[in-house]
């Protein structure tokens, strides 16, 4: 069978290459690469991407080998119908590797036509290191390798203010392009590069604030036989994703047209503020994944899905998202709602396996960030608790029910055991308290260990504590689906 670049014609990649991208990925490759195909196709953009292998071992030898064009699978719940899109992705000209040439990519920091730089290299990315030196080649650290970037660029352009780039950095950290630009400053800092440099990064490149929400489910190595019939030929990166895209950038408005993807169909918008699109989907998407997990999985669930098609927990996730989650929120009510039917038809999504114990990972500190935020403001609201999201707080102490054996940390559910995932000081903290029959007593040490709460107390809540204790009791003595059918 013939190769992706034997049958497909590379229609974007031959443009100019006005885009530097560090990461090769699955998810910038099903996100941000198509968006910019998506311009490419619309006739408002005409400009190509180089990809920069940001880590020693990565996969530009398999994407050069295809021409840099690979093909891009959405699949998912549309109108309740399943739905496949299948797109070819030719946005990319070529991929470098900058340990086996750093001077291809200090060569791309000169090109006059260079106007963005894109990045995701993983949340640890964005770090500094001191070990790094000006005279590394490469450095080690993604933001050095950038100052490096960034220098050589100021240098061939003898710092022209209209020359610097504009940065949508993917990293998933708060206030990712503040961030890399802090670290850049540094590194320039510490490194003793001139005063009209820094000036320079600091003034006359853009540094935007991103926010992604895409579930990219990657190469599809169990159904390639299948994709192999479908296509009529072979693609060893074809990479799957979700439907649904989102990307919310903060910047400033005028920037927006140096990469218009925000008049494609993809779901873009610019603002002045992404806190509360970040809030949108922390509180919704996230909070309503720790709130039915751990409940879900207690019932004998394994997976999003099978929990979904089960009309009492479909319920129970609808209900919490629209009477507890939605009403503590800031944003328009109609642009809520439409978020939340989106995430419904998501969690329904066939093609993806999304394992509750995965969710469940880490689920102490994810209900501080997702799901206490909502509880606390409906009780400032309402001036009573929100029954499900109380629920689920409760079901978060059951599902640590645990005890130490060999070195682990097993909870049990009907007949099974599984092993709890979290960091030692939670589950010895737990596993001391479970060795006491009082859930009185487990309620209130759970509830007033502040640095669970973000330094709050949780017993000086209004009726918390008491219906906590009651579900509490009730999870132990009940059928969990019997419980749920009375809350909705």
């Amino acid at each position: 069978m013939k190769i992706i670049n034997e049958i497909v014609e590379k229609d974007y990649g031959n443009y100019e290459e006005k885009i530097i991208q560090f990461g090769e990925g699955n998810f910038l490759r099903a996100f941000i690469d198509y968006m910019i195909n998506l311009a490419n196709q619309d006739g408002i953009y005409r400009g190509s991407i180089v990809v920069c292998q940001p880590i020693e071992n990565g996969m530009i030898d398999l994407i050069n080998y295809q021409d840099s064009i690979y093909t891009l699978v959405m699949r998912g719940i549309e109108n309740d119908e399943k739905k496949e899109v299948i797109e070819t992705i030719t946005s990319i000209s070529r991929c470098i590797n900058p340990y086996k040439d750093f001077n291809k990519l200090l060569e791309m920091a000169k090109r006059k036509e260079l106007e963005v730089f894109l990045s995701n290299t993983t949340e640890s990315g964005i770090e500094y290191n001191e070990n790094d030196k000006f005279s590394d080649i490469p450095p080690s650290s993604f933001p050095a390798k950038v100052t490096l970037f960034l220098y050589e660029r100021y240098k061939a352009f003898n710092g022209d203010k209209d020359k610097g780039l504009l940065f949508l950095p993917f990293e998933l950290i708060d206030n990712n392009g503040i961030e890399l630009k802090r670290i850049i400053l540094q590194y320039s800092d510490n490194w003793g590069l001139e005063k009209g440099f820094i000036d320079w990064v600091k003034n006359h490149n853009k540094f935007t604030n991103t926010l992604v929400d895409r579930i990219v489910t990657g190469y599809p190595k169990d159904e390639l036989s299948y994709f192999d019939k479908r296509l009529g030929y072979k693609d060893n990166v074809i990479v799957t994703s979700e439907l649904f895209n989102f990307l919310a950038i903060e910047g400033k408005k005028e920037w927006a047209d140096i990469l218009p993807i925000h008049k494609t169909k993809a779901n873009v918008i610019w603002t002045s503020d992404i806190k509360p699109y970040k809030d949108r989907k922390v509180r919704i998407l996230n909070g309503a994944h720790t709130s039915f997990a751990l409940s879900g999985y207690l019932a004998g669930y394994n997976i999003v899905l099978d929990l979904m098609n089960d009309n009492i927990f479909r319920n129970f996730v609808n209900k919490i998202i629209q009477e507890e989650i939605i009403p503590t929120l800031d944003l328009e009510k109609c642009e809520l709602i439409n978020f939340a039917n989106d995430v419904i038809e998501r969690f329904s999504n066939p093609y993806i396996k999304h394992n509750l114990l995965d969710i469940a990972l880490n689920s102490c500190s994810k209900f501080n960030t997702r799901c206490l935020p909502s509880l606390l403001k409906f009780i400032e609201l309402n001036n009573k608790t929100p029954k499900l999201l109380t629920f689920s707080l409760a079901s978060l102490i059951r599902f640590y029910k645990c005890k130490r054996i060999d070195g682990y940390y097993i909870g049990k559910r009907l007949e099974d055991e599984y092993i709890l995932r979290d960091n030692k000081e939670v589950l010895e903290f737990f596993t001391d308290i479970w060795e006491n029959d009082d859930l009185e007593t487990i309620t209130r040490k759970v509830l007033s260990k502040e640095n669970f709460w973000s330094g709050k107390d949780l017993t000086k809540y209004n009726y918390l504590e008491e219906n906590v204790l009651l579900y509490l009791k009730e999870l132990e003595i009940k059928d969990i689906t019997d419980i749920i059918k009375t809350l909705i």
